[in-house]
């Protein structure tokens, strides 16, 4: 079987990742600096051939994705596999209300309890392992579809730190050890002979902009 490289990308910035606000499955557009963002990437990517660009369905990957797509005649594949982790009750809050509104939740949280679920909110929240399977059946998916070709797929952090893991074969419960940035390119290369399929070819690449984008998990004190 012929290997697929796969491009995964973060999203451009939103006006909630700027405060530092929690979105999941929340629908947050790209603010000005994300649209920047997605433009710059778009362009980066513009000499490289691309068989497939595929998106989460929240519309600030949509967006960023889109920019990409115009610039290499494509158009864009939605797959809702792609989105973001669901925090439940924790969506929508800043980070540093968390660990009051919810401070036992927070601490399970934090502790990185790969079967722990988050409190009640408008949407019903994942655990770990539950968000890790959706997303790496949702990549292996794709890169079977597209044996021996080069894809995009335009997600979001959590989704990046999933595939991050597989390839390097880390534990659940393991503390994050990597910067996830907006409009970052990720490599990585589909090998069906490898443990979790996945390799990594190289990390956070945002050379394509003119400033450090923003890491909306690992600014701070804050984890995941």
């Amino acid at each position: 079987m012929r290997m697929t490289e796969i491009l995964l990308i973060r999203h451009g910035e939103t006006a909630w990742n700027a405060v530092r606000r929690l979105q999941g499955h929340l629908d947050i557009p790209l603010n000005a600096e994300g649209t920047r963002q997605a433009t710059a990437l778009a362009w980066a990517l513009e000499n490289e051939k691309l068989d497939a660009i595929i998106s989460s369905d929240l519309q600030r990957a949509v967006q960023t994705a889109g920019a990409i797509a115009r610039l290499q005649g494509l158009s864009t594949r939605i797959d809702a596999g792609l989105r973001e982790r669901c925090f439940g009750a924790f969506e929508g809050m800043l980070y540093s209300e968390i660990p009051h509104r919810f401070p036992e939740a927070y601490a399970v949280w934090q502790a990185r309890d790969p079967d722990a679920m988050f409190p009640p909110g408008e949407n019903v929240g994942e655990s770990i392992r539950q968000f890790h399977a959706r997303v790496m059946d949702t990549i292996l998916h794709h890169a079977r579809q597209h044996e021996g070709k080069k894809i995009a797929l335009v997600a979001h952090g959590g989704v990046l730190e999933c595939a991050y893991r597989a390839a390097r074969d880390l534990p659940l419960n393991a503390p994050r050890d990597v910067t996830i940035y907006n409009a970052s390119i990720n490599r990585f290369r589909y090998d069906p002979a490898l443990k979790n399929g996945l390799q990594l070819l190289s990390w956070g690449d945002i050379a394509h902009l003119d400033a450090d984008a923003m890491d909306e998990i690992n600014q701070g004190q804050v984890k995941q």
